[in-house]
């Protein structure tokens, strides 16, 4: 798995985890803010939130550009000091009013231009690695290799979004409940019913400090949701934390990856050799990337409602105690255990010595016993927050992204006379099935969903009736299935396939078609409360189904032309 991997890759991958440990703590809570700073309503706060998304993934087509003229590593440098500053402006605690929205929205801004120029031209030097031959067949595991990597850092952030939440309220003689924002923010804006004003005065009750809870309601109202904006305020300063670490690794293992940091450009000034292709070999190319880029619209589309709908679903849909054995995944030691010991697990049957199959599995089986035993200490009842939902897709990449190496390695290794390179799938043809697995991730939400009442029916008198948290569970599993056949599928197939002067700016389009998708993500918010609720991900399934669909009616003209 790992063996025969240049270091350079390890460098690159450790750099982007920190930066997206920063990124994915910011948004766990990012929608929750929104919600409960300004007391926006769905529609709205899910539209700043796709612009955002929307804007982040399409600045790399700037960053892309840019790169291919000044070179790839000053624009990673560049990125992480813009990140830096944007997040350090999340933190300042704002009123609730033009300037605290300005700032906001300035801060957002700064995250996005950062984000632009350091994602792709990153990936863009992994990529560079794997031009060498000698490391050209490990091309699509060494992506595989670096979204998990990547991805354990999104693993650990809205555990870590959660407890800074949690201390910080506490301090402050507060625990969290879901309901308290929208109330609170009813109550102020003179809006609330006479049941709901009941409500809110029976969750202040439950506050731990005795004074808080003695509060005028009025008080009380603008009390929480000043201090839970403030503890939200804290959990973004931890982006600003793991930056410092991501330019710390980059540096340190620059020697690594040094020669991988050139474009075209610099390439011909040195006098080293760059392929050249014809301009219909050119043409080809981009056209058939453009073709995926297309499709993969729909699954950024899909796959985004993580943040929004997906996480209003578990606030307002979905049970907030857990017992028995789930509750096991809502601890983040447990979960970093298992992941840990997938890896000591495929040692033990893979490793070349003896020695080391026994260490492996002697570590396996500890980490194992270290589960149980954490499980066991566990109360019966667990509180659950809304936010951890979104710590499953990561984990199951982390805990898969081996699985699906090891299908497709025994894929490759199953040549014929026809299949002389093979059986494994071409990169397109994973995107065209990843399609197909994300509308199943939908139909389980279907299910979930169905009888319930619509979110516009929750804000009368009507409530839900909550379903088990393994809804959202399982639903996380079959879309991180799809992400693993298409997005580190993707980005391989855009450095193997992007013509080289142009292999920044393709990259950059890669995360355009990524922009586009994540901002049509908020059209279930804008129908969130105008639809039935299983209606929402019916239209998600759907798309991505005709999406796959589509996708292998052209695949033949793609791999075609990508040959």
């Amino acid at each position: 798995m790992f063996k025969g991997q240049p270091k350079g890759l390890y460098a690159l991958a450790l750099a982007n985890t920190g930066e997206r440990f920063g990124y994915y703590t910011m948004l766990a809570i990012f929608m929750l803010f929104l919600q409960a700073k300004f007391g926006w309503e769905q529609a709205a706060a899910s539209q700043l939130y796709a612009i955002f998304l929307a804007v982040v993934y399409f600045l790399p087509v700037v960053g892309g550009w840019l790169a291919d003229r000044i070179g790839y590593g000053r624009c990673v440098v560049a990125g992480i000091c813009v990140m830096f500053l944007g997040y350090l402006l999340l933190t300042i605690p704002t009123a609730a009013n033009g300037f605290g929205i300005a700032l906001m929205i300035g801060a957002l801004l700064l995250v996005a231009l950062g984000t632009g120029l350091f994602k792709g031209n990153l990936q863009v030097m992994i990529g560079n690695l794997y031009d060498d031959p000698k490391y050209a067949a490990k091309r699509d595991s060494a992506f595989s290799l670096f979204y998990m990597a990547i991805n354990i850092g999104a693993m650990f952030a809205p555990f870590a979004a959660t407890a800074i939440t949690n201390r910080f309220l506490a301090k402050s003689g507060l625990i969290y409940k879901a309901d308290i924002p929208a109330l609170a923010h009813q109550l102020t804006g003179g809006t609330i019913t006479a049941d709901n004003s009941a409500r809110l005065a029976e969750l202040q009750a439950q506050m731990p400090d005795a004074s808080v809870a003695a509060l005028p309601l009025p008080e009380f109202s603008t009390y929480y949701v000043e201090h839970l904006s403030s503890a939200y305020n804290m959990g973004f300063a931890v982006a600003c934390l793991s930056l410092i670490l991501s330019i710390g690794i980059y540096f340190f293992g620059r020697k690594w990856f040094k020669h991988a940091d050139v474009n075209a450009k610099q390439a011909a000034a040195a006098n080293a050799p760059v392929a050249e292709l014809s301009p219909k070999q050119t043409k080809e190319r981009v056209i058939a990337l453009c073709m995926v880029f297309a499709v993969v619209i729909f699954f950024w589309m899909a796959f985004n409602q993580n943040g929004q709908s997906l996480t209003w679903f578990a606030r307002d849909y979905t049970q907030s105690t857990v017992s028995g054995l789930p509750k096991a995944g809502f601890s983040m030691w447990i979960l970093g255990l298992l992941a840990i010991s997938i890896y000591t697990l495929f040692g033990a049957f893979q490793s070349e010595k003896k020695s080391s199959r026994i260490a492996c599995g002697a570590v396996t089986l500890a980490l194992w016993a270290g589960v149980v035993l954490i499980y066991r200490g566990m109360p019966a009842v667990l509180e659950i927050q809304p936010q951890l939902f979104q710590q499953f897709n990561p984990f199951f990449v982390v805990l898969l992204t081996p699985v699906i190496m090891a299908i497709f390695s025994a894929m490759a290794a199953r040549k014929d006379a026809r299949h002389p390179d093979g059986r494994e799938p071409s990169a397109p043809m994973k995107i065209g099935i990843g399609m197909l697995v994300a509308a199943l991730g939908y139909v389980v939400m279907i299910f979930g969903s169905v009888g319930q009442p619509s979110p516009a029916a929750l804000s009368g008198t009507v409530s839900p009736n909550p379903v088990v948290p393994m809804y959202l569970v399982g639903t996380y599993l079959v879309l991180t299935f799809a992400e693993l056949l298409l997005s580190p599928m993707g980005i391989s197939f855009v450095t193997k396939v992007a013509p080289p002067k142009m292999k920044g700016l393709m990259m950059g389009l890669w995360f355009a078609a990524s922009a586009i998708g994540n901002y049509l993500s908020s059209i279930p918010g804008i129908l969130w409360m105008r639809v039935p609720l299983w209606a929402n991900w019916a239209i998600l399934a759907a798309l991505c189904a005709v999406a796959g669909l589509i996708m292998f009616a052209m695949l033949r003209r793609i791999e075609a032309a990508t040959r």
